[in-house]
């Protein structure tokens, strides 16, 4: 086996392994709803 094919396979398992790391990361964040209380006073121009 030739070393520029072995570097070739070495460089895709570390991209493809990278790629698996981020995908399985946990990243969304929990829905947080903000109520504000809105004056009438705006509302009638």
């Amino acid at each position: 086996m030739s070393r520029s094919l072995l570097l070739l396979i070495v460089i895709l398992v570390i991209l493809v392994g990278g790629l698996i790391l981020l995908s399985s990361r946990d990243t969304e964040k929990p829905v947080t709803t903000v109520e504000k209380v809105i004056p009438l006073d705006n509302l009638t121009n």
